[in-house]
């Protein structure tokens, strides 16, 4: 107990959590009434508190165990409303002069309980009496010392009441969702639990508030870092990947500038690429799931680590831990290590054993589990459709497992799970169903509850479709840390967001409790990883460091692997081997999804593809549409004429074999993704299968028979790299054997494409 500013809800945690018992804020107990009138700077009447009282002396008398509340309880009155519901209460009064509860009500300035009222609050104030069960602790000395005078007192007032000693009330857990600093996954020693409260201690609010945000620096310009570090006192960042020794940098002038050490994340869902222009392409989830040796998805990890960690990353936002069933669905479909849990933890496990060995910290993702819908959440609220018995055999199966393998934080997707939500919350009409992101019974009944998850929680990108459909911006940028995520992922207007969430906390809809433990929270990774030992000037490494990004030795990994990784999914004509002495001219198509986001030219691989053939001995005839020609100045070019071109009786006079390469992409831009032709009837469309023998190879998505099951020899080589073009080639002509495995996913549930 104690006026605003004493430190009731930070002192009463650290002692319920010495005590071993639930904490719980008082203030997140008054009705939404009573927050408006503290907010506009309007004391309570005694009317107001009655029902208020009345309802944290049943909090109080209902626990189970004990329980640590925190509430002014400044009258006798009050104190004796609440006795009346409980009468074993003990009152622990946290007392400062009035410069020292001055000075701590400023520096959180934004709190419903304006410094102003500090004077009423005062004057309001009766000491506790000699008939009443209680202590005083001065607040003035650090917290530690704080909480241990607290405790002291307590065990003299408490233990002939309760039976039990100051060290814990024996067999009481703590509350069920309270982060344990020195449990799985952080292990923090008492040093850094200490230095974990003094930081928490020593923030200003809007220090606070800036620690949930992750934000995307758009900009590598020290001036555009140096104002998100001042204005909005990020927690992390991630970045848009561009040259290496660049991105180092970048981190080098965050970290430099940043109070509290920065989480910095990285998506190193292939290895290095992705995380810097010349990062190594090791290999995709779905490739390092395609061959029986599981250090491919070990060195795949390995291989991100040691690239990323150079680059001064400690975050990967990694193993991507969905489960791909339907074949329909194109987001994870080269993302997903299976169509199994099986394969999948498996994998996973493998992944994050091999980037562990670099200090960096992975968020597995997304919960609740993506691969049901075929629908894409970056476009549109998706869906996990299953019951809540078959989710626990297969995606809460997959959780548990790494869980209980010490991953240290979950990204929550933008994916509902209807049935999952009725079983906590029975009677949700359909309406009411929310993302994950959204759903506190996903991410604190299941997630935090019955998986036992202990670790960080943070959102999916903010901007996908699959949360702003939800609910106005402004409700729900606070919602997702009610709901019981810890970070926030990306801003769509920094100011914007940045206010609405200190909106949420002024209004109560973050209590000082949930935002109190998801500090905690974030801070724990970041002392987790040692990033609080370390000088500002230690925290990336030198520039030496990146000679490890893009090296020979990681090369030849991703060639090892792309040999082994390549696969064969039919050839029912038995076209297979074509060599050169054999089918010398070779007609050579491309397909791709068109220019997606990263801007690279879509058909720049076939300029590889044209080159490894002409090498291997192939004499190469590109095809080219009809946009292209006309591109090049052609003119009285169309689609019709190019097909009467193309099509034509001496087809198998001109061409010995044709090679139809596609690297079809463009998630996050649309639902699902399936070969979209040139033209209508377009000439590279395999009609020319029946004239010549034809190969299909796909270098990025498992699903294109669907689309071409008119072809009879189908092969998956994941990737456009040319390690992955120089394997597969190499194949086709009979020089190495194929060893890759794949799912009954890429015959899309068709007969017609196993013919």
């Amino acid at each position: 107990m104690g006026v605003s500013g004493c430190g009731k809800t930070t002192i009463g945690d650290l002692v319920a959590r010495e005590l071993g018992v639930q904490f719980l804020d008082g203030d997140s107990l008054h009705p939404v009434e009573n927050v408006a009138k503290m907010a506009a700077g309007t004391p309570l009447t005694d009317e107001d508190r009655w029902p208020w009282l009345a309802t944290v002396g049943s909090e109080l008398a209902a626990a189970k165990g004990g329980l640590v509340l925190a509430c002014s309880a400044l009258r006798r009155s009050y104190r004796d409303a609440i006795r009346a519901q409980a009468p074993d209460t003990v009152f622990l009064h946290l007392h400062g002069s009035k410069d020292v509860l001055r000075a701590r009500t400023e520096g959180r300035s934004g709190h419903f309980m304006p410094p102003a009222l500090l004077e009423s609050q005062l004057a309001t104030l009766e000491a506790l009496e000699a008939d009443e069960a209680g202590i005083v602790v001065d607040i003035a000395g650090p917290v530690d010392q704080v909480v241990a005078d607290a405790l002291a007192g307590i065990a003299a007032a408490v233990t002939a009441a309760v039976g039990t000693s100051a060290t814990g009330a024996t067999g009481t857990p703590l509350r069920q969702f309270d982060v344990d600093l020195q449990a799985a996954p952080f292990y923090l020693d008492d040093a850094a639990v200490t230095w974990v409260n003094t930081t928490l201690e020593s923030m200003t609010l809007e220090e606070k508030i800036g620690q949930l945000f992750i934000n995307h620096n758009n900009d590598y310009s020290p001036e555009y870092l140096d104002g998100v570090l001042e204005n909005f006192h990020v927690g992390g960042m991630r970045y848009r990947p561009g040259p290496s020794a660049a991105v180092q940098e970048h981190i080098r002038h965050a970290q430099s500038k940043s109070k509290v050490p920065l989480l910095v994340a990285s998506n190193p869902e292939m290895g290095g690429a992705g995380s810097c222009d010349d990062g190594t392409f090791v290999s995709t989830h779905l490739q390092a799931g395609s061959h029986p040796d599981k250090s491919i998805a070990h060195r795949m990890g390995q291989v991100a680590g040691v690239e990323t960690a150079a680059l001064g990353c400690n975050w990967a936002f990694a193993p991507i831990v969905d489960i791909h069933y339907n074949w329909r669905n194109t987001v994870i479909s080269t993302r997903a290590f299976g169509n199994t849990p099986e394969i999948v933890v498996e994998r996973a496990k493998e992944y994050f054993d091999g980037i562990s060995e670099s200090p960096t910290a992975c968020a597995m993702k997304h919960f609740p589990g993506d691969g049901m819908d075929e629908r894409d959440q970056h476009v549109v609220t998706s869906y996990n459709t299953l019951g809540y018995d078959e989710w626990n055999k297969t995606y809460g199966h997959v959780y548990r497992e790494m869980i209980g393998h010490g991953v240290q934080s979950i990204m929550i997707g933008h994916i509902g799970a209807p049935e999952l939500s009725r079983h906590f919350r029975p009677g949700l009409a359909d309406k009411d169903i929310r993302p994950a992101t959204l759903a506190p019974e996903l991410l604190q009944d299941l997630l935090r509850g019955e998986l036992g998850f202990n670790g960080l929680i943070l959102t999916d990108a903010s901007q996908m479709i699959g949360l702003t459909q939800a609910m106005k911006r402004k409700d729900l940028v606070p919602a997702t840390i009610a709901a019981g995520c810890d970070m926030f992922l990306f801003f769509r207007n920094a100011d914007e967001d940045f206010q609405y969430m200190l909106d949420g906390y002024k209004s109560g809809v973050i209590t000082e409790q949930r935002l109190h433990d998801a500090l905690r929270r974030i801070l724990a990774l970041k002392a987790s990883l040692g990033l609080h030992l370390k000088d500002r000037n230690e925290l990336v490494p030198p520039v030496e460091a990146l000679a490890v990004i893009g090296s020979d030795a990681h090369r030849a990994i991703a060639a090892e692997i792309a040999d082994k990784t390549v696969t064969l999914v039919k050839d029912t004509a038995h076209n297979l081997p074509i060599r050169p002495e054999t089918h010398k001219r070779i007609r050579l198509y491309g397909i791709s999804g068109g220019s997606d986001f990263t801007m690279a030219d879509p058909l720049g691989y076939l300029d590889t593809v044209k080159d490894e053939l002409e090498k291997a001995g192939f004499e190469v005839h590109l095809f080219k549409t009809a946009a292209q020609r006309s591109a090049a100045g052609e003119t009285g070019i169309n689609f019709m004429s190019v097909i009467s071109e193309e099509a034509t009786g001496d087809y198998a006079d001109k061409y010995d074999a044709a090679f139809v390469f596609a690297n079809v992409k463009g998630f996050a831009q649309e639902a699902a993704i399936r070969i979209k032709w040139s033209t209508p009837m377009a000439a590279e469309i395999p009609w020319y299968a029946t004239e010549v023998p034809t190969v299909f190879v796909s270098l990025n998505q498992p699903n294109h028979l669907i689309d071409v099951p008119m072809v009879k020899t189908a092969i998956h080589a994941h990737a456009g790299t040319v390690e992955a073009i120089r394997a597969t080639i190499e194949k086709i002509m009979g020089k190495s054997e194929f060893q890759g495995t794949f799912n009954e996913n890429v015959f899309c549930d068709s007969f017609d494409t196993r013919l």
